[in-house]
């Protein structure tokens, strides 16, 4: 018999995996969503280009590709995660599957998890190719500091998740997520560092926007990519991102919905 409190990891695991395959299932019937899941991050990196062949980089330690490539994986977290997920949310809500999902063995953090599976590991594979290839393609040397570009990914993949959570819980319909989403994103892509990096900023705004949710992801990865980041800064970054996921997980318990908003 379990003991009581005790978590059984094997059972645990099971009902994810279930929960990851069903939702796996549904994204793979919504064409359009996981077109824009996919599709989206590449051709916004390559139409970024022309604005990075135009920036002074000069004294930043940065080239075309360290700005490029990292810019590439913020695009993954913020349309293929956050943006898909919070769709993905809003629309379960609403049908009533995570209702019943709810009268079931699995607890609220396997439910929304679970969900999330697919997404999770759809982007990860976007950016694993994208830093892959990207650097390839860009003639990139190796990154000096794997290790914070590995921390960045994957504490962003489980930011950007908690972040849906939230946003699902201001959002009464799916279309209504395209319009939700959509300050979040134009935040995090004008003022985190994925078009425009921080080292290029003024001093006083690259302050500001370092505390944005998105941005120490990308302080890791591209400085971690050319290993010009600091004791001092790698900390405040981590910190940071830690504290933004603790934010989120407190939100997500305190105002996700798990009836209907009509």
């Amino acid at each position: 018999m379990k003991a009581p409190g005790r978590v059984d990891i094997s059972a645990m695991g099971r009902r994810l995996r279930a929960l990851g395959r069903a939702e796996l299932t549904l994204l793979l019937r919504n064409k359009a969503m996981l077109f824009v899941a996919l599709a989206t991050p590449v051709l916004l990196t390559v139409l970024m280009r022309q604005t990075t062949s135009g920036m002074n980089l000069e004294g930043t330690g940065l080239t075309m590709g360290t700005v490029l490539i990292p810019g590439s994986i913020g695009y993954v977290l913020v349309f293929a995660v956050y943006a898909n997920l919070t769709g993905i949310y809003v629309t379960r809500r609403e049908e009533l599957v995570l209702k019943r999902l709810r009268t079931g063995e699995s607890s609220d953090g396997e439910i929304l998890l679970g969900s999330a599976l697919p997404s999770l590991f759809l982007a990860l594979g976007q950016c694993v190719l994208l830093l892959a290839g990207g650097a390839a393609v860009l003639d990139l040397a190796p990154p000096k500091r794997p290790e914070l570009v590995v921390a960045g990914v994957l504490l962003g993949l489980v930011l950007m998740v908690l972040l849906a959570g939230v946003s699902a819980a201001f959002t009464r319909t799916t279309e209504a997520s395209q319009i939700t989403t959509f300050p979040f994103m134009a935040i995090s892509f004008v003022g985190s560092g994925v078009v425009i990096p921080l080292d290029v900023m003024p001093d006083a705004m690259a302050n500001v926007c370092s505390l944005l949710p998105v941005s120490p992801t990308m302080e890791l990865v591209r400085n971690g990519w050319v290993g010009t980041l600091s004791g001092f800064d790698t900390v405040k970054a981590l910190v940071v991102l830690v504290v933004w996921i603790v934010l989120g997980t407190l939100a997500v318990k305190r105002w996700f919905p798990w009836e209907p908003r009509r």
